[in-house]
């Protein structure tokens, strides 16, 4: 709470990268701090101790940031590993991971084709349809994103199998609530890294139904 009891929440919901300059929400960004070691270290949960250093959450910002930007923006020297923008992919893919599971396991989430489908078909309010990236295309061209819901392909099919506590899946669909929202800002960061920010286009279903 700030002075005059003011809350900060709206204030800090926008940030600027170091690369591009551009303000934006900070759930399109990535934060990073500077470790003990003079390292630059990706806080994905955004609870590290230390000065931020936002970056937009896609891989060729990334690349670019690693040029120097951290160095400029932390006002000092810093390492920065060689292995940094993979670490924020695996991380950003097991925080979807874990965050789609929480969801199965609060019964707000289903896998396989044909459920997939019934929850299209029938009614149920969906958030999210998630496909695996490795999956039959033909096949998941059978199944649509509903108005409102959003669309991510960026998962593997294993990667999926975590999700939902099986070997592999390919199709999932997520119902609306507070964790599938959680999904949608983390799978988003995850696409900007694995596809750009063009995302599905190709497919032409990430678009946000309006």
């Amino acid at each position: 709470m700030a002075r005059g009891g003011q809350n900060k929440d709206k204030d800090d919901a926008i940030r600027k990268c170091i690369v591009t300059g551009e303000v934006q929400p900070k759930a399109g960004l990535i934060r990073f701090v500077v470790g003990p070691d003079n390292q630059v270290v990706p806080d994905i949960l955004g609870k590290l101790p230390g000065r931020g250093m936002y970056v937009t959450a896609d891989r060729a910002v990334l690349e670019e940031a690693k040029k120097g930007q951290f160095s400029r923006s932390a006002k000092q020297a810093v390492t920065v590993p060689d292995n940094l923008i993979d670490e924020v992919e695996r991380q950003l893919a097991r925080r979807t991971v874990d965050l789609i599971a929480l969801t199965r396991k609060a019964g707000r989430a289903v896998c396989g084709f044909e459920k997939v489908k019934g929850w299209l078909a029938g009614g149920e309010r969906v958030r999210v349809l998630v496909q695996a990236s490795d999956g039959s295309e033909r096949g998941k061209t059978k199944l649509w994103t509903p108005e409102g819901a959003r669309y991510f392909g960026c998962l593997t099919s294993s990667e999926l199998g975590l999700a939902f506590g099986r070997q592999s899946v390919i199709h999932g669909a997520l119902a609306t609530g507070g964790l599938s929202n959680r999904v949608v800002e983390e799978a988003t960061k995850l696409r900007g890294l694995r596809e750009g920010n063009g995302g599905d286009t190709a497919s032409g279903k990430d678009k946000e139904a309006k």
